[in-house]
């Protein structure tokens, strides 16, 4: 989608995809890992998940294509205390950041909105010039598992998901889940840690 078609969205509030919740995947892992330090969100909408990280010691940078999204997410850090976190408009994919480098980066639903996969392969490729070596990047993906539907999250294969990240970083953990214990689409649960070798080509068996 365009800036301007995301824009539309947050204009006539059409956000199944806000519930004001972190994401349960995001705090897992934060939780269970201890995780600290300087944090990129990538489709913040309006700050959910940002705000958390911030409240949790991050120094936190929030970016969103629609500019009503870092409105409503600046509203909500004016009421925040003590938090350290930043919102920008900004087009991840074509616009140069030189804010990093980060310890953490999360998307919950941005990757998978790319059909091509060059342009997912450039996120991921973008993701990981911007993270410190072993940096992490998790991301919630829509997945092809699940019966048919005809409305929600984007779906993309594990091949889709591998073939466009596995160049660019060491993918840890790629398993099925939903996007939440209480919304039924299924999706991709991707962490991914930046290289600090390239990957090997893949081997053919001598016989």
């Amino acid at each position: 989608m365009s800036k301007r078609d995301w824009n539309e969205h947050y204009a006539s509030g059409q956000l199944p995809w806000d519930t004001g919740i972190p994401s349960e995947h995001l705090t897992a892992l934060v939780n269970a890992r201890g995780l600290t330090g300087k944090a990129l969100e990538v489709g913040c909408g309006t700050g959910t998940n940002s705000l958390w990280l911030a409240a949790r010691g991050f120094e936190v940078l929030g970016l969103d294509v629609a500019p009503l999204a870092i409105e409503a997410a600046q509203a909500k850090l004016a009421e925040a205390s003590e938090v350290s976190c930043r919102f920008e408009v900004r087009d991840f994919l074509s616009e140069e950041l030189e804010d990093g480098p980060f310890d953490f980066a999360f998307d919950r639903g941005v990757f998978h909105t790319f059909d091509e996969h060059e342009d997912r392969a450039r996120f991921a490729a973008r993701i990981a010039a911007l993270l410190v070596p072993g940096g992490l990047w998790l991301s919630v993906i829509g997945s092809t598992e699940g019966p048919p539907r005809d409305h929600g999250p984007p779906r993309r294969t594990a091949r889709d998901v591998t073939s466009a990240i596995e160049p660019a970083l060491e993918i840890l953990e790629l398993r099925a889940s939903a996007f939440r214990s209480d919304f039924a689409p299924q999706a991709w649960i991707c962490l991914s840690r930046r290289r600090t070798e390239p990957a090997q080509p893949a081997s053919r068996h001598k016989g």
